[in-house]
């Protein structure tokens, strides 16, 4: 059974000396106290220890951003999202949401809660914060520490609360639109509201509707190819769209004697005419450096995908008794996301298990019996583009929440007591439609004996045993030659259902034990069942492998979860010299999981005022990552990996060490070999995509939970001289041990012929005559360690009203020292920080101005320059031989601002308008291989742009009515 007692010894003590303290004269009290988030004990908002970062809803607005989602991602201490709108190959079901990825330690790491309770999560562990109307958030609380004995698994990074409006009198509805100045990425946003009610019942509902426009990655220059406009052909171009003709070897793979391309017009955006196909004269041999037979994938591909919502939104209160009231709090949503990528780079051996080729008896076939004659034909390996059908998924992901409980007070030991009892219940489903793949099975009649009839039509089959409803597909002729009934016939469309439902019922009771000198002894405990279950499911066609879908297996799963919570704040001194005020926290939380056993987290934390105008606070908390539904019961599906290949003799580590080069050798590696790409050309310094798919993402039951440890210390100064002047410096750093990580393509085959450990040599395959990998399993494991460090620093300063309005300025800033992960227990640390993703520095700044019935905001957001890979020591390299966790050479990008500025006017009718352009000094994009999903395992698909940075000047404009 799993167990944690780290710091249990001293959450105990703690507990201990708050009962000795018990003795001492009571102490009244005088100041009302609410509940934060961090603490299931109400107290007095000042006094927390924990870093709650806040924004309100104007300052939502005056953003100019449209999601939760948005807003959270603006964060300076959240890194790049896991799914970004510009993962258009991600091919999981969270394709279309917006996740938040808390100093940078991921989204299944960062607990979300709506009203202190915890919010929808998908079978994968991550949740969709764009579900979340933001028309109904009263403010936004980031818990910026672990907070495991509060709230549970999941809690490591931090905690993000979205605190609701309470109530509503009358109602209000909003207009928002917005795009680019090009006039793509369009966004639209509607909402109304209305409430009603007084203290003994309210009512309000809400209907939200967003919307978020695509933007193509061939509208802009920088985005219109894979690494830019300076680098393209061979490397930036993929399977073309001509018929590509090679002999089958023996293995069934690509053979050797001829290698020849159909004669077209035309280049790399497929635009041209191909010459007939079954004329052996009108093909030429191929050569990589003819980038007119190859295509520009990124032509076809989005650069930001689509999205659209619709939520509705229900909460109520009502008193039952003076002392009982009732809550209850319901949502549905509906969103729709759309990708689209290029058409299939198909070839023969696209599903291993089934290989497809040109018939020696197909009509097409221009080295088939019907050409060369009788006998003399051959089977032909081939490879082509379908441009002609890009591949498109949409996503219909659908969810439901509801929540009732019951609270009241009750007067217990001389003071008011607070309980609670409550259910929450959770539920995300979902289907996925795809097109653009191909039938194998159709394909392969297509593709077989075929024959021209007496009437001058090929058919399938032979003249004595045609094949019914099969259509003929001229498949080497291009785009030019395929016919939609051809398509229609060897295309596919597939389908999947998901969904995840979490249940739980909840206890817990909060009150003072008694009042000591320095303040009141807290106390707050409970109790908490938790029902999770999920699935996914593929088509059974797509389960199959017999389409050019990535297969998969489907998943089904559930645990049960049973936990117990104590929570005690004990005030030690107030009111001495140096001590205005001493408090400690100490928390503990047990849980029993079904799927894996117990483990207990516990936290203490301390709050020290030398005097009134500063406050030093720091923690030490114990937290863990429980694995979830996919993490155990995973199935698995099929991969287009991108990687590097040790054994690549240019790039690989056979190139730079005797002992890379050796094992190579001995696995039975060409000597000269070199790694190639889709299009069948070698790779650059960064690698390339699989040409076969590899099976990815099988699920561990043998995987335990994550645990960290995390540290904070810091101070609030808000001195008394300058009122309305805040100023917060926090150090943290958080410690992940047994980490629950995806086993990565490139990590499986490192240890197997750079690290030497001989047990990961068995987890692929390769071609025995070429090298090139042909098939690769990887899954999940709890593999090393992740640490990192920093400081975030904040200032608020409300200046005080002038005749010249009233000036607020607000600013946040992070700074990571390290971020570092050990890959194995043995294994050395490495340190990504300053290097992209992992922001050495970042920084926001906002001021506000108002006077009257207008305002104005200006805001600005910094992102130090990050260290990226160079393309060669030549190229995009300012810092050849410059050392990084890769190796040696990297480019430095410079830092970049955007600046945002809005415009706000309140009409005498109870309406607002606000207007405002973000990066308005248009901040042009970098071009980052680090970016590229292709080059570096990036979040642009398309481009080696950052797709969650502006990429263009942002109008928008919104209108807010009260009635």
């Amino acid at each position: 059974m799993f167990k944690r007692t780290k710091i249990c010894n001293g959450v105990l003590l703690a507990l201990g000396s708050a009962v000795a303290l018990t003795a001492l004269p009571a102490f009244a009290q005088t100041t009302d106290r609410i509940e934060i988030t961090g603490s299931r004990i109400r107290q007095i908002d000042a006094e927390s220890a924990q870093p709650v970062f806040k924004m309100t809803a104007d300052q939502i607005q005056a953003s100019g951003l449209v999601t939760v989602g948005d807003v959270l991602n603006s964060m300076t201490s959240a890194g790049s999202p896991d799914f970004s709108r510009g993962s258009a190959l991600t091919s999981n079901r969270e394709q279309g949401g917006q996740y938040i990825n808390l100093r940078n330690l991921g989204s299944q790491r960062l607990l979300v809660l709506v009203n202190g309770k915890r919010w929808t999560q998908s079978v994968a562990g991550y949740t969709d914060m764009s579900t979340v109307p933001s028309s109904m958030v009263e403010r936004l609380e980031i818990l910026r520490d672990g907070a495991s004995s509060i709230y549970g698994s999941d809690a490591i990074a931090g905690v993000v609360n979205i605190i609701l409006k309470k109530s509503m009198e009358g109602g209000t509805a909003s207009y928002y639109m917005g795009q680019n100045e090009a006039g793509d990425g369009k966004s639209e946003d509607w909402n109304f509201a209305y409430g009603a009610g007084s203290q003994k019942g309210s009512l309000m509902f809400g209907l939200n509707h967003t919307k978020q426009g695509g933007v193509m990655a061939k509208d802009r220059a920088i985005t219109s190819s894979s690494y830019g406009p300076d680098i393209s052909g061979a490397f930036s171009w993929g399977t073309g769209p001509w018929g590509r003709i090679r002999p089958v070897n023996a293995t069934g793979g690509a053979g050797t004697g001829f290698d020849l391309v159909l004669n077209h017009t035309g280049g790399e955006l497929g635009d041209g005419v191909g010459q007939s196909s079954r004329d052996p004269a009108n093909y030429h041999t191929r050569s990589g450096s003819n980038l007119n037979d190859l295509f520009n994938s990124t032509s076809q591909m989005d650069f930001q995908s689509p999205t659209r919502l619709t939520t509705i939104f229900a909460k109520g209160f009502l008193e039952l008794t003076p002392s009982v009231s009732l809550t209850s709090t319901a949502m549905a949503s509906e969103r729709n996301s759309t990708r689209t990528i290029a058409g299939y780079p198909l070839a023969s051996n696209s599903q291993a298990n089934y290989p497809v080729y040109v018939d020696k008896d197909a009509y097409y076939n221009p080295k088939g019996n019907q050409v060369a004659g009788a006998g003399l034909g051959q089977d032909l390996f081939f490879t082509r583009r379908t441009i002609d059908r890009p591949r498109t998924t949409e996503n219909a992901s659908k969810t439901f929440h509801f929540d009732a409980g019951l609270t009241g007070d009750v007067s217990l030991l001389g003071s008011s007591w607070t309980w609670g009892v409550g259910l929450n219940y959770n539920d995300v489903s979902g289907t996925t439609l795809s097109n653009g793949n191909l039938n194998l099975v159709n394909l392969k009649k297509a593709l077989g004996p075929s024959y021209k009839n007496a009437s001058g039509n090929v058919v399938c089959g032979t003249p004595t045993v045609p094949v019914p409803g099969c259509v003929p597909f001229d498949i080497l002729g291009g785009p030019t030659a395929a016919t939609k009934e051809a398509l229609d016939y060897v295309m596919s469309v597939g389908q999947a259902t998901y969904g995840s439902t979490i249940k739980s019922l909840t206890a817990d009771v909060s009150g003072e034990i008694m009042k000591l000198p320095a303040g009141p002894l807290g106390l707050a405990m409970g109790i908490e069942r938790r029902d999770v279950k999920g699935y996914d499911q593929p088509g059974q066609f797509e389960q199959s492998g017999l389409s050019t879908d990535l297969a998969g297996n489907p998943t089904i799963g559930k645990f049960r979860v049973d936990e117990g919570y104590l929570e005690l704040n004990v005030p030690l001194l107030k009111g001495l010299p140096l001590v205005d005020l001493l408090s400690i926290n100490a928390s503990t939380r047990g849980s029993k999981y079904s799927n894996f056993g117990n483990t207990t987290n516990s936290k203490l934390s301390f709050v020290w005022r030398p005097i009134k105008d500063l406050m030093a606070r720091g923690t030490v908390a114990e937290g863990f990552r429980a694995p979830t539904v996919g993490d155990t019961f995973g199935g698995g599906s099929q991969s287009f990996d991108s990687y590097l290949d040790p054994c690549d003799s240019l790039h690989g580590a056979a190139a730079k060490t005797p002992e890379g080069k050796a094992r190579c050798t001995a696995a039975g590696v060409p000597v000269n070999f070199r790694q190639v790409n889709q299009a069948g050309n070698a790779v650059a310094s960064g690698g390339g995509q699989s040409p076969t798919p590899f099976s990815a993402g099988a699920g561990n039951a043998d995987l335990k939970p994550e645990t960290a440890k995390t540290t904070t210390l810091g101070f609030v100064f808000s001195p008394s001289a300058v009122a309305g002047l805040t100023v917060s410096l926090d150090w943290y750093k958080i410690a992940i041990d047994e980490r629950i990580t995806a086993v990565s393509a490139a990590y499986i085959l490192g240890q197997c012929f750079t690290q030497g450990v001989g047990s990961f040599c068995d987890d692929f395959r390769r071609d025995a005559v070429t090298g090139q990998v042909l098939s690769l399993n990887r899954g999940n494991s709890n593999l090393g360690k992740l640490e990192t460090e920093g400081y975030d620093l904040g200032l608020s300063y409300r200046l005080p009203a002038t005749s010249f309005g009233q000036f607020g300025v607000r600013s946040e800033t992070s700074y990571v020292q390290t971020y570092k992960i050990k890959s194995t227990a043995t294994s050395d640390w490495t340190d990504y920080a300053g290097e992209y993703p992992y922001y050495r520095l970042r920084s926001n700044l906002a001021v506000d101005w108002s006077m009257g019935s207008w305002s104005v905001t200006y805001g600005m957001r910094f992102f130090a320059g990050p260290k990226a890979s160079c393309w060669d020591a030549d190229t995009y390299c300012n810092n050849p031989g410059g050392t990084a966790t890769w190796g040696t050479d990297y480019n430095k990008l410079p830092s970049v601002s955007y600046h945002d500025i809005s415009v706000g006017f309140k009409t005498p009718w109870n309406g607002k308008i606000m207007v405002g352009v973000n990066n308005f000094l248009k901040q042009k994009p970098q071009l980052n291989f680090d970016a590229n999903s292709g080059f570096n395992n990036g979040n642009s698909s398309s481009s080696s742009v950052d797709p969650d940075l502006p990429i263009d000047r942002f109008f928008w404009l919104r209108y807010n009515q009260s009635f």
